[in-house]
C-alpha cells in the first residue's frame, strides 16, 4: 500500500473496523458500484453508498446558516444549517488552512446520496462533532457532480490506499491539498467493530499536532506514487493495439462473468452498465456468423429483458432505478439518475433495431416518457436525479423506496373490480398481484431491508409472461394486457397523492448531452418526430443557458430557479472534458436524427474548444479538467474507465472518428489514433475496463461508412431513405444529407458531395467507403440490401 497506509499501519491512528450495515449488499467501485460501509483508515475502506434522502429543514428556526447558504448546489444547501464552519471549494478555504496551519477536512457527496444524508444527520448535525471540525480543521464541502475533477483526484487516493471508494468520500488534506488519509461513510460513535467519526477526528487532530512532519512526508510520497501510476501517454508506441485482440479479450472477460440465468455481469449488486451492452452489440455485428457473435447478442438482449422485467424498472412510473441490490434485478436502490435513463433509452432502441421486438422499443419509449414528465425543465433542459427516499406520509421521516412500494391491501382497495371470463373468482387487483409477484408478507427480504422499514411492502417485478398469466386464469392475452395496463395506470394516479422524492434540480451539461442523444437516437430509430423535437429543445437549452459565446466554452452547471427561471453560480462553473465529449456526441446524434446542419456546425466548434482546453500535446489523450481550473490539485488526470457513464476519452475517440467522417479533416483522425495509442497499455491490461474505447478501436480499424442521402430534407422520398438507415443497427457510420446546394455547410466540408447526383430527380442514396462510393439507389429496400453487405 501507499504512504498513508504505511503510516496508519504503525498504529498511530485507528484500529481495525468491519463493514457497515449495508456493506454486504452493495458494491465497491466508486465508478459504478456505490455502497455504504463503516470505514477504517487502518484497514480496507469499503465504499460509501449511493442513495438519497431529502434534506431535512433546520429543526430550530433560530439556527444560523453557514456560508454554504450562498451556494447554488442542492447538495451544499443541504448542509447550510450544519453547526460546521463549512467552506465551498476555493481559495478562501486554502488560505485559511495555510495561515492557521490546519489540515483540511474535505467531504464530497451529492444531493441524492443516501449515505451522504445519513452522515449529515448523524455527524454534521451533531454539535460536538461540529465544534471539533470547526476548531481543528478547515472544512470544505464539495458536490461531486459540480466538481468531478476534485472528486476524481481524491477518489484515486482513497481507492489506492484502500479496497474501494464511494460516497460520501471524506479525505484529510495538508494545506497544500495533498491527501494523507481518507475514507467513506463513518458512523458517529465507536461500535464493537467500528471506529466512529468522533474518534477519527480526535486521533487525526492529535497526529497533526504531534507527527505533522511524518504526515507531510507520507503525503508527498503518496502523491508522487499516484502521479506515476496515473500517467497515460503514447510513450514509444506509434499505433494502437490490434482491435481484433482487444475485442476478443474484452468479450472473453465479459463472457466469464455473465449471469446465465438473470443476465448482467455480477452476483449483487447489479448495475445496468450500458457501455457493456453497447460493446456486445458492436461485437455481435462484426462476428455475426460466429458462435461468439451470437453469444454476445444473446447476452445483451437477455440482460436488457431481465432488467426490464425486474424491479429495477419502475413498472408504474417508468424509468430505471440506479441498481439492483440482488442478482435477480428485483429489489432496487430506488434513486433515479438522468445518465442511466439517457444511456438505457439508446440501449433499448438498439435492441429493437437488432431484434425487431417491440418489447424493447416500448421500454425505450417508457424511459423517455418518465424523463419528459419528471426530469425536464420547462425550457428544455434535464434535471440530474430523483431521490430514493421520501416520507411515506406527510410529516413523516423519509424512508428509502416509500414512493415506489405497495402493500397487498393498497392494491386490493385500488383494484377491486371482478375480471369477467376468468376460470375462478378474480379481481383486477389479484390479477396484477399474481403477474407482478406481490404477497401479503411482502416480497422484500430482510437482507435487503436492514432497517426493517419495508416489512409487508412489495416491489413490482414481472413473474410470468402475459401468456402464462392469461393461461393461468383462462383469459385472452390481449385482455390481460389491457387489464394490467389499466391497473398500472390506477396505481400511477394513486401515487400522485404520495409525498414525492426530492428532485435534484441541478442541470449538468454532460448529462444533458447524454439525454440529447437518448431522445435523438430513440426518435430516429422509432421514427417519432416528437422525441427528436425533445432532443432539439435540449440542445437549444444547452446553447442558450450553458454556452458562453464570447469564449466558446461550456458551463458545467445551471440550476432551476423560482418561477421556472434558470440560474447560474457566480463565478460560473466551467465545463470539464465529459461536458464537451457528451454534448458533442449529442449534437452529432441530433444532426443525424434531424439533418439540421447547425447542430453539426456547433459540434465542430465545441470540439475545437475541447482540443484547446484539454488535449495533451505531449502524451496524447485528453485531461479531465482545464489546467487553470485544476490549479493546486496534486494530480491532473485522464479518466481511464468506462463505468456508470463512459469516460470522456472513450466518447471523444468516437466523436473524433465521426467528425472525420463528416468533414474529412485529417487532424481529427490523427488525434483519434493518438488517443487510442495513449490508452494502449490500459486496454491491453484490462480491456473490460474500457469497453467503449475498445468499441471505438474496432470502428477505427474497420471502415467507416459515409451514407449520403441526396434530396430535400422535407421530401417524403428523402425521409423514407433516412428512416431506412435509422431502422438498421449500423454503429460505424455517419449519415449525411446532401441537399444539392454547393454553398451549404456540408458541401463546404466534403467537396465530393457535389459530384453525387439524384437519379431522375428522386432522393438518392450512396454508401461511400475508403473514398469510393457505391452505385446510387433510390428505393429503401435497395439501400437496405446495400447496407447489409
Amino acid at each position: 500500500m501507499l504512504g498513508a497506509r504505511v503510516w496508519l499501519s504503525r498504529g498511530l491512528l485507528l484500529g481495525g473496523a468491519g463493514p457497515g450495515l449495508a456493506a454486504s449488499r452493495r458494491g465497491s467501485s466508486s465508478r459504478d458500484k456505490d455502497r455504504s460501509a463503516s470505514v477504517s483508515s487502518s484497514g480496507p475502506m469499503p465504499a460509501g453508498g449511493k442513495g438519497s434522502r431529502p434534506s431535512c429543514p433546520p429543526s430550530a428556526p433560530q439556527k444560523t446558516p453557514n456560508r454554504l447558504i450562498n451556494e447554488k448546489s442542492p447538495y451544499l444547501l443541504q448542509h447550510a444549517y450544519n453547526p460546521v464552519d463549512w467552506y465551498p471549494w476555493g481559495q478562501e478555504a486554502f488560505d485559511k488552512a495555510r495561515k492557521e496551519n490546519k489540515p483540511i477536512f474535505l467531504s464530497v457527496g451529492y444531493s441524492t446520496c443516501h449515505w451522504c444524508h445519513m452522515m449529515e444527520e448523524e455527524s454534521f448535525q451533531n454539535e460536538e462533532i461540529g465544534r471539533l471540525l470547526s476548531e481543528d480543521f478547515v472544512c470544505v464541502k464539495v458536490d461531486r457532480e459540480e466538481r468531478p475533477d476534485v472528486d476524481k483526484v481524491y477518489m484515486t487516493f482513497v481507492q489506492a490506499t484502500s479496497s474501494g471508494g464511494g460516497w460520501p468520500m471524506n479525505v484529510w488534506l495538508t494545506p497544500n491539498l495533498q491527501p494523507f488519509v481518507g475514507g467513506t461513510y463513518f458512523p458517529p460513535e465507536d461500535g464493537l467493530t467500528r471506529v466512529g467519526f468522533h474518534t477519527v477526528l480526535l486521533r487525526i487532530r492529535d497526529q497533526w499536532k504531534q507527527n505533522k512532519n511524518t504526515l507531510l512526508e507520507n503525503s508527498q510520497r503518496v502523491t508522487t506514487t499516484l502521479l506515476a501510476r496515473s500517467e497515460i501517454s503514447t510513450g514509444d508506441r506509434q499505433l494502437p493495439p490490434s482491435a481484433a485482440t482487444m475485442n476478443s479479450r474484452c468479450f472473453q472477460q465479459l463472457d466469464e462473468g455473465y449471469d446465465e440465468e438473470y443476465g448482467g455481469f455480477a452476483e449483487a449488486p447489479k448495475f445496468p452498465t450500458p457501455v457493456i451492452l453497447n460493446f456486445l452489440f458492436s461485437y455481435w455485428l462484426s462476428h455475426r456468423v460466429t458462435p461468439d457473435g451470437s453469444r454476445a447478442q444473446q447476452m445483451a438482449l437477455h440482460t436488457l429483458k431481465m432488467m426490464a422485467n425486474g424491479g429495477i424498472r419502475d413498472h408504474v412510473g417508468q424509468g430505471f432505478h440506479r441498481y439492483s441490490t440482488d442478482r435477480q434485478w428485483h429489489i432496487p436502490h430506488f434513486e433515479k439518475m438522468l445518465y442511466d435513463q439517457a444511456q438505457l433509452a439508446v440501449a433499448y432502441s438498439q435492441a429493437f433495431q437488432i431484434s425487431g421486438d417491440e418489447f424493447y422499443s416500448d421500454v425505450a419509449k417508457g424511459i423517455l416518457q418518465y424523463v419528459s414528465r419528471n426530469l425536464t425543465h420547462r425550457s428544455g433542459g434535464f434535471y440530474c436525479a430523483e431521490d430514493a427516499d421520501s416520507p411515506p406520509e406527510r410529516n413523516m421521516r423519509p424512508r428509502e423506496g416509500a414512493f415506489y412500494v405497495w402493500t397487498v391491501k393498497e392494491i386490493q382497495q385500488l383494484l377491486p373490480d371482478p375480471v369477467p371470463g376468468a376460470t375462478e373468482p378474480l379481481t383486477s387487483g389479484q390479477l396484477l398481484m399474481k403477474h407482478y409477484g406481490l404477497t401479503e408478507a411482502g416480497n422484500i427480504g430482510s437482507t435487503q431491508d436492514s432497517k426493517g422499514e419495508l416489512q409487508g411492502q412489495n416491489v413490482l417485478t414481472v413473474r410470468y409472461s402475459l401468456e402464462l398469466t392469461a393461461a393461468r386464469f383462462g383469459l385472452d392475452v390481449e385482455a390481460v394486457r389491457t387489464l394490467l395496463n389499466a391497473g398500472l395506470e390506477k396505481l400511477s394516479q394513486a401515487r400522485k397523492h404520495r409525498p414525492k422524492p426530492h428532485l435534484d434540480n441541478k442541470m449538468l451539461a454532460a448529462w444533458n448531452g447524454l439525454m440529447v442523444s437518448g431522445y435523438a437516437v430513440t426518435g430516429a430509430v422509432l421514427g417519432l418526430d416528437k422525441l427528436v423535437n425533445c432532443a432539439t429543445n435540449g440542445a437549444k437549452f444547452l446553447k442558450r443557458h450553458m454556452f458562453d459565446v464570447a469564449s466558446g466554452r461550456l458551463m458545467r452547471t445551471c440550476y432551476s430557479g423560482s418561477g421556472g427561471t434558470v440560474e447560474h453560480s457566480n463565478p460560473p462553473c466551467w465545463g470539464f472534458l465529459e461536458d464537451y465529449a457528451f454534448v458533442v456526441r449529442g449534437l452529432l446524434d441530433l444532426y443525424e436524427a434531424s439533418q439540421e446542419s447547425s447542430w453539426l456546425e456547433w459540434a465542430l466548434r465545441l470540439q475545437d474548444t475541447q482540443d484547446r482546453l484539454f488535449w495533451d500535446a505531449k502524451g496524447g489523450g485528453y485531461f479531465c479538467s482545464e489546467a487553470e481550473l485544476g490549479a493546486g490539485l496534486p494530480l491532473r488526470l485522464k479518466d481511464d474507465q468506462d463505468g456508470a457513464e463512459p469516460s470522456g476519452n472513450s466518447v471523444s475517440a468516437h466523436n473524433l472518428l465521426r467528425l472525420h467522417g463528416f468533414t474529412g479533416h485529417k487532424d481529427w483522425m490523427d488525434k483519434c489514433v493518438c488517443l487510442l495509442t495513449a490508452f494502449s497499455e490500459r486496454m491491453r491490461r484490462v480491456p473490460v475496463a474500457l469497453p467503449e474505447m475498445v468499441r471505438t478501436l474496432s470502428a477505427h480499424q474497420q471502415t467507416l461508412k459515409q451514407i449520403v442521402i441526396c434530396g430535400d430534407r422535407q421530401a417524403k422520398d428523402t425521409k423514407a431513405l433516412v428512416q431506412c438507415v435509422h431502422s438498421m443497427y449500423i454503429p460505424n457510420k455517419v449519415l449525411i444529407l446532401a441537399d444539392g446546394d454547393p454553398s451549404s455547410f456540408m458541401s463546404r466540408q466534403l467537396p465530393f458531395l457535389s459530384t453525387l447526383r439524384r437519379l431522375e430527380d428522386r432522393a438518392t442514396a450512396y454508401v461511400c467507403e475508403n473514398q469510393a462510393c457505391s452505385l446510387p439507389v433510390t428505393e429503401p429496400c435497395e439501400l437496405r440490401k446495400l447496407l447489409h453487405q
